[in-house]
């Protein structure tokens, strides 16, 4: 690799593969250039090259034999292969959320994800995720989990804050909640690897998760690991009872559209996570931290920089708003620049400097293994409608 450039491989040619392109452009003063592209869609991979004038692979193989770093911005369910792949590679890879999971036995056409034992899937979610971790160990390369959250103005001002005021969180409110996936894999388990709980939940519930490590860092020179957690799933709008009118994604196969979790730390603290698909009017992205000295609410899905009032929807058919907003018709709120907004940028920039100076990124292997870990146990406490269960430790 030549010192300060960088030659960028995507897998994946959807909706993620897209702002990381974006993202990529804006990282300052370094050589960084996406170079080719992988879809196991052909259609889609050779317009998205064309599209970005870069060159379209046609295999895995040919696009790690072309770059320093391959990004997978593909479903969950490849994430643990093409990983591996990578780092066997000695190729550095980024790993878009959910880290991994269980998808079920490949070629099993009965599996249902809402009805298979969960215990099953936390054992086999958490094998998967440490052979990740095992691979990476064994590679020159490194892993990067691609969790935005984390590097979003707002959360980093709360780092910044809780450093320098030495507080102690005793307890976060999170939640990631809109009106359904760009995905057309989202709903389906065995592409997923779950509902609301997987796709959503694990942003806010990563931020604590890295936000409990900072404070334990500063304190103790350890993390602040989570030992229990209780959780509740529905299919809301799956119920017979579920009024249909329109405006919100329900194509849902076996997987839950609501989540709310309640994870304990081992200081006694604790934090709660909401995620569904069941509200409009754009993403609902927030964190609020209750410290013993301070107190922070980081809203990373709703800003009022701009305000605009638009008196007719056609006239601003080709302009974009803001993320999964239902209407452009009257009062808004548009984002200037959503990609900064959410942290994708900076998260980049953050991965790129770590590859560079062989440093370990802020959001690491580690960070998406515990997520695992949490996540996969709390669908056990669903499963015992909301027990509180221990978390395994590696």
């Amino acid at each position: 690799m030549e010192k300060n450039r960088i030659r960028i491989g995507i897998v994946g040619s959807g909706f993620a593969a897209n702002f990381h392109f974006r993202s990529y452009l804006k990282i300052p003063g370094l050589k960084v250039k996406v170079t080719t592209v992988y879809s196991r869609n052909k259609e889609n991979c050779q317009k998205f090259a064309s599209q970005r004038k870069i060159n379209p692979s046609s295999s895995m193989e040919e696009l790690i034999n072309q770059v320093d770093v391959v990004d997978l911005c593909v479903p969950g369910f490849l994430h643990e292969k093409l990983a591996i792949q990578a780092l066997n590679a000695n190729k550095d890879v980024i790993v878009e959320k959910p880290f991994t999971g269980y998808y079920g036995k490949e070629g099993d056409e009965q599996f249902l994800g809402n009805r298979f034992s969960k215990e099953i899937m936390l054992k086999e979610a958490l094998a998967s995720a440490g052979r990740m971790l095992k691979a990476e160990e064994k590679s020159r390369g490194k892993i990067f989990y691609a969790e935005d959250w984390i590097y979003t103005p707002s959360i980093q001002k709360e780092v910044e804050i809780l450093k320098e005021s030495h507080g102690q969180i005793l307890r976060c409110i999170g939640e990631e909640s809109h009106s359904g996936s760009h995905s057309k894999a989202y709903g389906i388990w065995n592409q997923s690897g779950g509902g609301s709980l997987i796709g959503k939940g694990c942003h806010p519930l990563s931020a604590i998760l890295y936000l409990k490590r900072i404070e334990g860092m500063e304190r103790y020179g350890k993390s602040i690991r989570p030992v229990k957690v209780s959780c509740r799933t529905h299919e809301i709008t799956r119920d017979a009872a579920y009024i249909n009118s329109g405006y919100l994604r329900t194509d849902y196969y076996d997987v839950e559209d609501y989540a709310l979790l309640h994870v304990i730390f081992e200081d006694g603290t604790v934090g709660d996570v909401f995620a569904s698909e069941v509200v409009m009017g754009g993403v609902n992205n927030y964190l609020e931290i209750f410290a013993n000295n301070h107190r922070i609410r980081c809203n990373l899905g709703h800003f009022d920089m701009i305000q605009l009032f638009n008196p007719k929807e056609e006239q601003l058919k080709d302009t974009y708003i803001v993320e999964k907003i239902e209407t452009k018709q009257g009062w808004s709120f548009p984002s200037p620049d959503e990609d900064w907004a959410f942290g994708y940028p900076q998260e980049l920039t953050d991965f790129i400097y770590c590859i560079l100076n062989d440093k370990v990124p802020q959001s690491d292997s580690q960070l998406g293994y515990d997520t695992v870990a949490v996540l996969y146990t709390a669908y056990v406490s669903a499963e015992r409608k909301g027990q509180e269960v221990e978390i395994p430790r590696e």
